[in-house]
């Protein structure tokens, strides 16, 4: 719940935030050390001092360790409260931009150590086809919302599609190089498809 004299998430949920980063944080040191099919939840529990039901509360499953963050929930609050009169994908780049506006360095590092491990675990890759497609269904909502349209809407599918394509082929790039820049990488891809996807 978010404080209404300051708008910032309560001391609740700052808790609850501070415990599943805990848990992710405890599992990707884990991951680093052993391997990720090595490592068991049991282990996790463990080094995150929780118990086994408040880590399922936070990760149902071992792979939302890696795939589960809070960046596709910031991303459609940024792109609902763009201007209603800037065009969709303007205002998706503007929205992609605030939801990674403050992230620390090592916030961006454990972001890409993040992504190059799911595409280099079979197990994650396999994950990851569900969650592109919750993603593609929660973008085209937003933008369905906003165009006035339908979210299975042809059309609207389309552009959800090409956002989330763009996006996976920035996640391929910095499983290759994880020193790169995710936000200025995201950025470029989303210009490249409002310039009409030239080559």
């Amino acid at each position: 719940m978010t404080d209404s004299t300051t708008g910032r998430p309560g001391l609740r949920e700052r808790k609850k935030a501070r415990t599943r980063a805990t848990i992710q944080a405890c599992a990707m040191r884990l991951f680093r050390e052993q391997g990720y099919d090595a490592t068991t939840i049991e282990q996790i529990i463990e080094a995150a001092e929780v118990s086994e039901t408040t880590f399922f509360r936070y990760f149902p499953a071992k792979e939302d360790l890696v795939l589960r963050d809070d960046y596709d929930p910031k991303l459609i609050e940024a792109f609902q409260s763009q201007p209603p009169e800037m065009p969709l994908i303007p205002a998706l780049r503007a929205s992609f931009a605030a939801a990674f506006a403050g992230m620390t360095a090592r916030q961006r590092a454990e972001q890409n150590e993040r992504i190059a491990l799911s595409f280099a675990v079979p197990r994650l890759r396999a994950a990851m086809l569900d969650q592109i497609a919750q993603a593609m269904q929660l973008l085209a909502h937003a933008m369905a919302e906003r165009a006035g349209r339908r979210p299975d809407d042809f059309t609207v599918r389309t552009v959800a599609g090409a956002i989330v394509g763009a996006v996976m082929a920035v996640s391929a790039a910095v499983a290759d190089d994880p020193d790169a820049d995710l936000p200025t990488l995201i950025d470029q891809a989303i210009a490249h498809l409002e310039s009409g996807l030239g080559l």
